[in-house]
């Protein structure tokens, strides 16, 4: 990579390019909004970019493969699925966000299949489609499995294809959002970089789709030393949707929660297909049933204590048994195997053992290498299973995010909660899909996918609704790259101050920027060194710990273009780090067992917080205000 001293002498080339709609990301959600912009823009004469800080085909949560898509409807109705949601997270989903995604979200399915994804499909419907009444192989309620490793590259290839190549930008990093200079509940450009090139983008338009992800490595991992990087959500997940997004003004919803999932130790491999394909379970050290050992503990959890367990229930019973010391947990993958082999040929035993494998050759190659490495064969020995560390997230078993405008024609929906254009943030033009919309989970990659067409449906009837109007950014385009490139001119003016660029009092690596970030997190926010716990005192601590280093961030270095990145990813995190700090400051219960206690409101209360908590926050001041929102319930028990 070119120094820094050598590739910014001189202004980076300036961009400026004025379009009616812009996409900001490249994953599942951004590529559905891509896929189908196209449908409800042929012939209006807008114009249509979209810009991803990678490569579209290897972009976002879906990069490495999957081996199930876990939303699909089928023979199931979508009212189900919004009880399922909401028992798992606890009692608190926008109900219509979840039924919308519901509703639409067979049809994107059968679009991947058409495409060319593999669906696995029962004896006797090999060959017919799932749009035609093939029956799939399900490995749970809502989930099916396919053979994914290329399923990001298929879906992205129609996404290229519908919005044409011309009119996408790779290898962009977009760094702000940018109001109207007229009307600052606007939005009305993006500005970023080049990841490759000396070259300044800023993006003028009448709206714009922010879906960058969730955040990842705001927490410290439990990969440390040689494994370190090593994740279940994609690295590149920075919490810039969330970031930029309350950097903006958008109100943000339910950010206290997080996802924790339970995954093979160390190699953080899914364990879903074990456990509903394969009927693993899983054990204590000693084989003993620890979920019915514990479930005495979940009395002080009320309603939510009862069966069948939420994701985070199911973690708190297992943290349990290994804080009382009867850990390791296991699953027992031996058993299973032998259970299924029992009534099988040697030839069906070694395609079922193939397929144990393929699960994680699919999507978590690191897997089979801990396996391989460690002279682990599952079909004949356990493996350990531990919770990770924590994510921030909106599409998977999380529902952290912004509140967003919904659906019109759902009876019940509160007439608030829908200003005119679906899935728009409080931030007019401002709209978001998968990772960023907040308190409705599980959509996973399909579902991600839905509502980014939902989304780009609405964000084509606002371009026509305001086509007369025309942005005018509230910052100077000299006053942006100042802003942008400080890391680069901090490095330039101090550089040459120690023998080591790395050992510098004037600046600090991007690198232990995050490493400062994680170690506040983890031992303060309810990490994996407090066993997820933390209490009022320790959130204090963390409070005054992250305005720190909001203050060093200030004095990030960038030696080069990946620096550069990296400074920017960081400082998003630190502000996805800090909303998710305060959420859990101000909800004074302890409504996600398993995923965070507080440890000075061990309960669930629900006549206080069965509540939606929303927050917005001051850029210029940095303050955070707070606010609650009742919760709804459209769809009965």
């Amino acid at each position: 990579m070119t120094m820094a001293n050598d590739y910014f002498f001189g202004k980076p080339e300036i961009i400026e390019e004025k379009v009616d709609i812009l996409i900001i990301g490249g994953g599942m959600a951004a590529c559905g909004c891509a896929f189908e912009i196209m449908r409800w823009a042929e012939g209006t004469g807008l114009k249509i970019k979209l810009v991803d800080k990678a490569a579209m085909d290897r972009s976002g949560a879906v990069a490495m493969g999957l081996s199930a898509i876990n939303t699909y409807m089928g023979e199931n109705d979508p009212a189900d699925y919004v009880r399922y949601v909401r028992n798992d997270l606890m009692g608190i989903i926008r109900e219509d966000l979840v039924y919308d995604v519901g509703r639409h979200v067979d049809d994107s399915v059968h679009n991947f299949e058409e495409w060319g994804l593999p669906v696995w499909k029962q004896p006797g419907d090999e060959g017919k489609r799932l749009v035609d009444g093939g029956k799939p192989v399900r490995s749970g309620r809502w989930q099916i499995m396919i053979n994914g490793e290329s399923y990001k590259g298929i879906v992205a290839e129609a996404a290229k294809k519908s919005l044409g190549i011309e009119n996408i930008q790779e290898r962009v990093f977009i760094v702000r959002l940018v109001t109207d200079k007229n009307d600052p509940a606007r939005v009305a450009g993006a500005v970023g970089f080049s990841v490759r090139d000396h070259k300044f983008y800023i993006y003028k338009f009448k709206c714009c789709l922010i879906a960058a992800g969730g955040a990842v490595n705001v927490f410290r991992p439990r990969s440390v030393g040689e494994g370190i990087g090593r994740t279940w959500y994609p690295v590149w997940n920075a919490g810039s949707t969330y970031a930029m997004a309350a950097e903006c003004g958008a109100e943000m919803t339910m950010m206290e929660n997080r996802f924790v999932p339970t995954r093979f130790k160390d190699g953080y491999g899914p364990v879903g297909a074990w456990f509903l394909l394969f009927k693993a379970k899983a054990m204590n050290a000693y084989g003993e049933d620890y979920q019915e050992k514990n479930k005495h503990t979940l009395e002080q959890y009320g309603k939510y204590g009862k069966p069948p367990y939420g994701t985070c229930v199911r973690n708190h019973l297992m943290l349990e048994e290994m804080r009382n010391g009867f850990g390791p947990i296991y699953i027992d993958t031996p058993t299973a195997m032998a259970e299924l082999a029992k009534n099988m040929t040697p030839k069906q035993v070694k395609h079922l053992e193939a397929e144990a494998w393929e699960d994680f050759l699919d999507m978590t190659i690191g897997q089979a290498g801990v396996w391989a490495g460690e002279n682990i064969e599952p079909e004949k020995q356990p493996s350990e299973l531990m919770p990770t560390e924590p994510y921030l997230l909106g599409s998977h078993a999380g529902c952290a995010g912004i509140w967003v405008s919904g659906p019109t024609d759902i009876p019940g929906v509160p007439s608030h909660w829908s200003w005119g254009y679906n899935r728009m943030t409080t931030v007019k033009g401002l709209f978001t899909a998968g990772d960023g919309v907040g308190a409705s989970g599980h959509k996973f990659s399909s579902g991600s996918f839905t509502e980014g067409r939902i989304a780009a449906k609405s964000m084509v009837k606002f371009a026509l609704d305001h086509k007369g109007w025309k942005p005018e950014p509230v910052h100077s385009v000299h006053d942006l790259v100042e802003e942008i490139y400080r890391p680069v001119r901090t490095f330039l003016e101090h550089k040459d101050y120690t023998t080591a660029i790395d050992v510098n009092p004037h600046y600090i690596t991007p690198k232990m920027l995050q490493l400062r970030l994680q170690k506040i997190m983890d031992e303060y926010v309810a990490g994996v060194a407090t066993w997820y716990r933390t209490n009022a005192k320790m959130l204090e601590v963390a409070e005054r710990k992250l305005e720190m280093l909001k203050q060093d961030s200030l004095k990030t270095r960038a030696k080069d273009l990946h620096e550069l990145l990296r400074a920017w990813e960081n400082y998003h995190r630190i502000i996805a780090a800090e909303c998710h700090m305060r959420h859990i400051q101000f909800r004074e219960e302890t409504r996600y067992p398993g995923y965070y206690y507080r440890t000075d409101f061990p309960k669930i209360d629900d006549d206080k917080w069965r509540v939606f908590v929303n927050s917005k926050y001051d850029r210029d001041s940095g303050k955070w205000t707070f606010r609650t929102e009742p919760y709804v319930q459209l769809i009965k028990d």
